[in-house]
């Protein structure tokens, strides 16, 4: 990767992060096995990397923790396969998620647990509510093996959702996304067309615009790519994403001034002093 797209993904990541999602990530090393006591939502197949969550996320994780809180997730996972009730394995999958979101601050298992007890309990919230802890982190990674994990699990929940309200447009926008940034299909046309619908019936849906776009930039369509951020900007004016995005696609296209002018734009809207420090490096830079 160019040092200047390197640039461009850590000022990202330290701006979205910081905003939308929180927890640290688990650094993970991918395999070439499965554990196949365990559901395929575990582990997904990228090219030749594949990450298990049991073997490279959870063991990761729980090698970062105590020995008590070891024991004491262990007899968690344990009662979870030993129960048959699915009220108590809901239970028991909700402190899962609630000691690796407050107690660890890992969020990978944080949104698998969430995942877990949102599929048993079916109801469209719950469904979707999981699967937007998986897109938004999706958003923001920039290794393909994660993309892929996290795009995985997030459609299974989508699917489901879809079919309990298969008019719900915000989950429709979302499984596209899931193939648009998750390397699931080789044509990109398969996420693209149903946000696509969604967005020339309702052009002011600022998500589907956003993932649009988003998708544009990651194909090279710069120009599109801004023309859709743009119509993010006309319905929410205070959406800081949207700034950043049109700089960074205006520095990718090589227009400078019009690079600094969104990154200024952008480090007036956002509080977080390390985001404002990289916007800053950003337009120092681009002024040489």
């Amino acid at each position: 990767m160019k040092k200047q797209q390197l640039v461009l993904v850590a000022i990202s990541l330290v701006i979205f992060a910081g905003l939308y999602l929180g927890g640290r990530t688990v650094p993970v090393k991918t395999g070439t096995t499965s554990d196949s006591t365990h559901s395929a939502n575990d582990g997904h197949d990228h090219g030749n990397e594949k990450i298990d969550f049991r073997k490279n996320i959870l063991a990761e994780a729980m090698s970062k923790i105590s020995a008590e809180q070891a024991q004491r997730i262990t007899a968690l996972e344990n009662s979870v396969i030993r129960g048959n009730i699915k009220e108590q394995q809901i239970h028991v999958f909700h402190q899962l998620a609630r000691f690796w979101k407050d107690s660890a601050n890992v969020f990978e298992p944080y949104a698998y647990y969430t995942s877990e007890a949102s599929k048993l309990e079916n109801s469209e919230k719950s469904l979707t509510f999981a699967a937007r802890l998986f897109l938004d982190r999706l958003m923001v990674s920039g290794e393909p093996a994660m993309q892929n994990w996290l795009a995985s699990n997030a459609k299974v929940l989508l699917e489901s959702a879809l079919k309990i309200n298969p008019a719900n447009d915000s989950s429709k926008i979302g499984l596209g996304a899931c193939y648009i940034f998750g390397n699931l299909s080789s044509n990109p046309m398969e996420g693209i067309t149903p946000v696509r619908e969604v967005v020339q019936r309702n052009p002011g849906n600022v998500y589907g615009q956003m993932v649009l776009g988003l998708g544009g930039k990651k194909s090279g369509q710069l120009d599109k790519a801004i023309e859709r951020f743009q119509a993010v900007l006309k319905a929410d004016p205070l959406n800081v994403e949207a700034v950043f995005h049109i700089a960074e696609s205006y520095e990718l296209k090589g227009d400078k001034a019009n690079a600094i002018a969104y990154y200024e734009k952008a480090m007036k809207m956002v509080n977080i002093p390390e985001a404002k420090e990289e916007l800053n490096k950003r337009i120092i830079e681009l002024r040489k």
